[in-house]
């Protein structure tokens, strides 16, 4: 008789823990969902309330445009003029209309610069980590061009490309470095004012849902080199709207290139590197050809050559 109540008080023991644990289990269920919602809310709220970047409008994809010209790092492979470097966005945009893609990465005093490599020495006359310097320290070395020749310009503050960029009516594409947070750029965006001339580079569906819900009223540049990536994104909670389309740096299918812009986004292709090459060996020919695709925009490293090849020009 003292087994068999035993036996029945450990079953009532079982009982209760195991409806505790399924208690717990919705609980923990409903908590999550109650976050999942409340950050969709927060997002349109943010939407709603702030004001809408005019690239969303003006970058939606219209067939009769233009193509556009995104110069990589600022500039590269001129002569006294280094990449990621103001007076080479002023140099450029001199003399042709364009876009820029700039790199921003992060000082240890936590002031947001433009810079692509982790370290100083390709670029500057500087040696080590960048991130083991004050911005005020790093005013003591020089830019390089990509031809080793030093210059008197000095690494610049994505803030004051940001003020150049509003004042001069410059679109901006910012490629986040690792060391440097979507939350440090959007601020400083934000402080400055400066969302009509600023596009954030995301290269997967996690970088770009972030960057969406820190700034839903900003343009996007988001990955889609295939189908797959595409419907990530298109059934994400990121508007089409908000979405500038790199489809990597290979040609695609011609199909894919108008599946993209039938949901009104544009598309852009990353010449640079192999296909540079190619349209250089074939005396700037694959420009044209390319152009006739459909494609909306060419990241390139060879701008000036791109502008007389298509003719475009301010």
């Amino acid at each position: 008789m003292k087994l068999f109540y035993r036996f029945r008080g450990n079953q009532a023991i079982k009982q209760l823990i195991l409806l505790v644990f399924l208690i717990s289990v919705v609980s923990c269920k409903d908590a999550k969902e109650d976050v999942s919602n409340t950050t969709e809310t927060n997002t349109e709220t943010k939407a709603q309330t702030e004001k809408q970047s005019v690239l969303i409008e003006t970058f939606k994809y219209n067939p009769k445009d233009d193509l556009i010209i995104s110069v990589h790092r600022g500039g590269k492979g001129l002569k006294h003029y280094p990449e990621n470097c103001l007076e080479t966005l002023k140099y450029v945009n001199d003399s042709i209309p364009a876009i820029y893609e700039i790199d921003v990465a992060q000082t240890r005093d936590n002031v947001l610069v433009l810079m692509h490599d982790n370290t100083l020495e390709r670029t500057t006359t500087g040696t080590d980590r960048l991130n083991k310097y004050t911005y005020e320290e790093l005013q003591a070395f020089n830019l390089v061009d990509d031809y080793g020749n030093e210059t008197t310009f000095k690494i610049p503050t994505l803030k004051e490309v940001l003020l150049w960029a509003k004042q001069n009516n410059v679109v901006l594409t910012l490629d986040k470095k690792r060391s440097v947070s979507f939350d440090a750029i959007v601020a400083l965006v934000k402080q400055v004012e400066a969302e009509d001339v600023s596009i954030l580079i995301t290269y997967d569906i996690k970088q770009a849902t972030e960057a969406y819900a820190l700034a839903p009223n900003l343009m996007l540049s988001v990955s889609a080199r295939n189908q797959k990536e595409l419907d990530w994104l298109l059934h994400s909670k990121i508007p089409t709207q908000n979405m500038l389309a790199f489809t990597g740096t290979k040609l695609s299918p011609n199909q894919f290139y108008k599946t993209v812009q039938s949901h009104g986004i544009k598309t852009m292709l990353g010449t640079l590197g192999n296909l540079d090459k190619q349209a250089k060996a074939k005396g700037e020919v694959p420009y044209k050809v390319w152009r006739d695709k459909g494609i909306d925009l060419f990241a390139t490293d060879r701008p000036f050559d791109v502008a007389k090849a298509l003719n475009i020009t301010k």
